[in-house]
């Protein structure tokens, strides 16, 4: 009798745990189709344009990384037991995989962040000419060495190797890494973004006061009032400053938000999920207003090559408009725009 309930316990402990590994597998699957989804939807709503950037590739190939663990999730899901090229695969190599995932996203951000600053203020200074073939290769190379380097330094490095063993794996919590550098990145990029606001906010509230929303060429854009002397004081930080905290706040303004809310409350996002595509594309944003404020003696004003934002229009910063009668005026003309 004793020895027939030990059993019977047995039995519903292991009926128990392979119903929360349902649960965790469906649970992932359903947090990287909506990560896969919003990776579309951002890659569609983006500016297109001619202009290639690292950050750039390195969105699209991470799109592609998250579609590749999706699929193998997919996959492991339905068969639930398979052998592939010898290798033999279970419900538990989606924690594992989803795991590994994570702790390579986890050691991306300052490599790819470093990377996009040095190929932005390369782009601007123009020390680079590399022909756009050459360049595409370049990027395709520098990115494909990246994710195997990190992927090779997690999979050899002891610390993260214990973490992903069998006890680990076969547990039915599944813990994922949390990435210390997202959190000091974002909390680095707040702080500079509040102490940036703080140095000119009169200057950025007399400046909101004035600017005005028009359309060119069927595009929203902002028309900051000029003086007859302002084309020749661009080359002034202390004047290009609030322009460029008005036109990332105004599109990046609710990322902002999410990021001190997450950053006050101490949420711990797992690194699979926290290294996303809207926030490559709001430290790119970031970066290229520091390489803007940074290199503003170089900017030209009759030629100025800037890098592309996918969503921010920058090029109203820089541009100084004298239009007569602009309350009557319906498409300004002297507006240059991507």
């Amino acid at each position: 009798m004793t020895a027939l309930s030990s059993k019977n316990c047995s039995f519903q402990y292991q009926e128990h745990q392979t119903n929360q590994f349902l649960d965790v597998s469906c649970l992932l699957f359903l947090i990287i189709l909506g990560k896969t989804l919003l990776n579309i939807l951002m890659l569609g709503m983006r500016r297109k344009t001619t202009y290639q950037n690292f950050m750039e590739y390195f969105c699209i190939s991470l799109a592609f990384i998250d579609l590749l663990l999706l699929v193998n999730i997919s996959l492991i899901s339905y068969f639930r037991d398979f052998v592939f090229l010898g290798i033999r695969f279970t419900k538990y190599h989606i924690c594992l995989f989803t795991q590994i995932i994570s702790f390579t996203y986890g050691l991306l951000p300052y490599p790819v962040v470093l990377l996009a600053y040095i190929d932005y203020y390369l782009n601007l200074s123009k020390t680079t000419m590399f022909p756009c073939k050459c360049q595409k290769f370049f990027y395709f190379f520098i990115i494909i060495f990246i994710w195997i380097s990190v992927l090779a330094y997690v999979l050899r490095d002891p610390a993260i190797y214990q973490s992903l063993n069998a006890q680990n794996v076969y547990s039915c919590q599944c813990p994922f890494y949390v990435s210390i550098q997202s959190y000091w990145l974002s909390f680095s990029m707040v702080m500079i973004l509040f102490i940036a606001f703080l140095t000119s906010w009169s200057e950025v509230v007399t400046l909101v006061r004035a600017v005005r929303v028009t359309s060119y060429m069927n595009v929203a854009i902002l028309y900051f009032p000029f003086s007859s002397q302002s084309s020749y004081m661009m080359s002034s930080k202390k004047i290009l400053l609030p322009k460029l905290i008005i036109c990332f706040l105004g599109t990046w303004f609710p990322f902002v938000l999410l990021q001190i809310l997450i950053l006050l409350l101490k949420v711990q996002i797992p690194a699979y999920i926290e290294m996303n595509i809207p926030l490559l594309y709001f430290v790119n944003s970031f970066l290229i207003a520091t390489v803007y404020w940074f290199n503003c003696h170089k900017l030209s004003l009759k030629d100025i090559a800037l890098p592309v934002d996918p969503f921010v229009s920058w090029k109203c910063c820089f541009i100084p408009l004298t239009i007569h009668n602009f309350e009557h005026t319906e498409k300004p003309i002297s507006i240059i725009i991507y």
